[in-house]
């Protein structure tokens, strides 16, 4: 249990890591081409109708406000219902939005664990019968378990067979997208097999989550509890390093490339940056663009001709 309790610490380990780094080089990009579409969300009082600050005359001498409930309002569509993917591709959204949702359950659920867990360490009893808050606390456990991983598994096998019956989807499938899909399909029939038969309070699985938090020796599993538990903690490993932490790109492509309106003002950190970047020397070859000059010297160029 040693080894699968270091193997756990080393997933968690690579996940954080693997985030923040891509978190960081997302942060660091260069300034992005900007969409420049509207409604923007955050635009008070004209998002409703697609408006913009450049309606009103002057618009750089006068206030903008901004309205972060709309924008978060607008996230949580498209976080928790993929609002986008609703509107555009219904018959992708019948399996996407259950397999999205029912992976925030099983985060929901692995959070849980760790609160019963540590709960128990100070003697909280996490049980049907027990004291309000214990019995909260697992019958929650329970409901975000078994929904997640059944949803989960619903999605997961959903966009497999979309993949591979779609014909113009298999053009852009990878086989790289089958093995990420199938992995989440292994892990969640493993699992439910064991909660099923072995662990339905999903007690011997919060004694393994307690002794990760608490760094104890955890009670020894069966063959099929250790093999969940490694799967589980290869997905945590493997999701960040992946495509499938297209999370982290999406918030970054809503509020620097799709929501971004801020205006490029003299003197701003903006102008600074595009500055720099019309600094840099062109590395292709065009019949209209020379290679080796700077951006500033190709639009001056263009201009004199």
């Amino acid at each position: 249990m040693l080894a699968l309790q270091l193997f756990t610490y080393l997933a968690l380990l690579v996940a954080v890591i693997a985030m923040l780094a891509k978190a960081l080089k997302y942060l660091t990009a260069p300034e992005h081409l900007r969409w420049e579409l509207y409604p923007v969300p955050h635009e008070k009082g004209r998002a409703d109708y697609g408006g913009s600050y450049l309606e009103e005359l002057d618009w750089w001498s006068k206030p903008r406000h901004s309205d972060m409930l709309n924008e978060i309002k607008e996230m949580m569509q498209e976080i928790v219902f993929l609002k986008g993917v609703y509107h555009h591709n219904k018959r992708v959204w019948l399996s996407s939005f259950p397999f999205h949702f029912g992976l925030y359950l099983c985060i929901g659920w692995l959070g849980l664990l760790l609160i019963g867990a540590v709960g128990e360490r100070f003697g909280l009893a996490v049980a049907a019968n027990a004291a309000i808050v214990g019995a909260i606390i697992y019958y929650l456990t329970l409901i975000s378990g078994y929904a997640g991983l059944i949803l989960t598994g619903i999605g997961a096998a959903g966009l497999l067979i979309w993949r591979a019956s779609d014909k113009e989807q298999r053009i852009y499938s990878s086989p790289v997208e089958y093995i990420n899909l199938s992995l989440f399909i292994i892990t969640i029939v493993v699992a439910l097999i064991v909660h099923a038969f072995f662990d339905p309070s999903f007690v011997m699985i919060r004694g393994y989550v307690g002794s990760l938090a608490t760094l104890s020796v955890p009670i020894a599993n069966g063959l099929m509890m250790t093999l969940e538990i490694a799967l589980i903690s290869l997905l945590i490993l493997y999701i960040p390093i992946s495509r499938m932490s297209h999370f982290v790109a999406k918030y970054f492509l809503y509020h620097s490339v799709r929501w971004n309106d801020k205006p490029n003002e003299r003197g701003s950190k903006m102008e600074k940056r595009l500055a720099t970047l019309l600094g840099e020397k062109v590395d292709w070859h065009a019949s209209h663009i020379s290679t080796g000059k700077s951006w500033v010297e190709v639009v001056k160029e263009t201009k004199s001709e």
